[in-house]
């Protein structure tokens, strides 16, 4: 059992937060990793992926399974990676952050009472919702994006983790991976990060600080737990993390 898998495995005996599901949310600047450790964390916890993607598409320019919680116990058979939210889904170019109407009404009101959720995930090229997609009550189900410990969730999380890449290096790298044709939808996105930030930070209320090094991941207690010396490093591979 490597590091990200003991961090899994501490994730499952969490009490639940959101009916029968324990929501895992992280949270960080544009462009610091989020998307990535969200994979990696998917693939460790080996959840149930009924409709939830679990691949890296980090917000920046770019039915039924059952209820209750005996069938959140039965969809946690690790049959492939946790389910995993994407925050670029629920937002838009119009309102990159008011989305917390949409996460209240499609996602965590089904959660909460042990259903699949139904959401549309919007489409940034053709700036519409698509399809509705599932979500299932799995027993963990992370959601990653900016701002996914603000406020109006953070009642329903079980634990926030927080990328530590501060706002600079983390928008460089994402104007690095999305290239010069989506400039302008950066100079405009780092405007509005920084004004949702002034207004509903979620660094403070962090449970845990993760940093990206070189062998992975280190992580430490978050400024909303007591301080502690405890530090993970977790597996790394040959090439940086890009979201």
């Amino acid at each position: 059992m490597d590091d990200l898998d003991r961090l899994a495995a501490e994730l499952r005996r969490l009490p639940p937060s959101c009916g029968p599901v324990r929501l895992v949310a992280i949270d960080g600047h544009a462009g610091s990793g989020k998307s990535t450790l969200a994979a990696r964390l998917a693939a460790a916890l080996g959840g149930a992926d009924d409709g939830g993607s679990s691949e890296p598409t980090d917000l920046g320019p770019g039915g039924h399974t059952g209820t209750g919680a005996g069938a959140a116990d039965r969809i946690g058979a690790r049959t492939g990676p946790a389910p995993v939210l994407h925050l670029d889904d629920l937002a838009t170019h119009d309102e990159p952050f008011a989305w917390t109407d949409r996460m209240l009404r499609q996602v965590l009101g089904p959660l909460s009472r042990g259903e699949s959720a139904l959401y549309s995930p919007y489409d940034w090229d053709l700036r519409r919702f698509g399809p509705p997609r599932p979500l299932p009550p799995a027993p963990v189900v992370l959601v990653e994006g900016v701002g996914a410990g603000r406020r109006a969730l953070r009642p329903h999380l079980a634990r926030l983790l927080w990328m530590e890449r501060g706002p600079e290096e983390s928008w460089v790298r994402g104007r690095r991976r999305d290239g010069l044709a989506l400039s302008n939808f950066w100079d405009g996105w780092t405007v509005a990060e920084t004004r949702h930030f002034a207004g509903d930070p979620s660094r403070p209320f962090a449970d845990t600080l993760v940093r990206e090094c070189q062998e992975g991941y280190v992580w430490r207690p978050g400024p909303s737990v007591a301080a502690g010396t405890h530090q993970t490093i977790t597996y790394g591979d040959d090439s940086p993390a890009a979201n």
